[in-house]
């Protein structure tokens, strides 16, 4: 209990930023989006192969994991571009006030990047989903029985 009142009468600043150390701490970051991607893809091969998007609660994973893949494909699509140096005039680049300029010509690919920085548009509703499958198949738990994964 002591923590808590510590925490709550002598806060200290939090940075929450996340840079990766070049180049492997990007590389092996890309790589995890990219397994991540591919590990959801086959989870909706699967589900569908088997025929459980019948029920709503499988149903609803599925919908998670295909948010999953989009949210991590424009992940990697950011940082290819966060890292283009003919892209941008980076200013007090790994500070919390950074900024960027996109050079004469280039604006078109600052929109992009601006906008997939919003990421949390596709990650939250992928954990809201997530959160649904879980709740559903809680409430109901369905047994299938071996005759669901004969394919007709």
């Amino acid at each position: 209990m002591m923590w808590v009142v510590a925490l709550a009468f002598f806060p200290q600043p939090l940075w929450a930023t996340q840079v990766h150390a070049e180049p492997e701490g990007l590389y092996s970051h890309q790589l995890g989006h990219g397994f991540f991607a591919i590990s959801m893809g086959v989870l909706i091969y699967w589900l569908r192969g088997r025929r459980l998007i019948r029920h709503k609660g499988w149903r609803y994973l599925q919908y998670s994991a295909l948010l999953f893949i989009l949210w991590n494909v424009d992940a990697v699509l950011v940082h290819l571009l966060e890292n283009r140096n003919d892209i941008f005039i980076k200013f007090s680049e790994g500070t919390l006030h950074a900024y960027l300029q996109p050079y004469a010509g280039q604006e078109w690919l600052a929109w992009i990047f601006f906008l997939g920085k919003m990421d949390h548009l596709l990650c939250v509703p992928a954990t809201f989903f997530l959160y649904l499958a879980l709740r559903e198949m809680r409430r109901s738990p369905l047994r299938f029985s071996p005759q669901d994964d004969i394919r007709s």
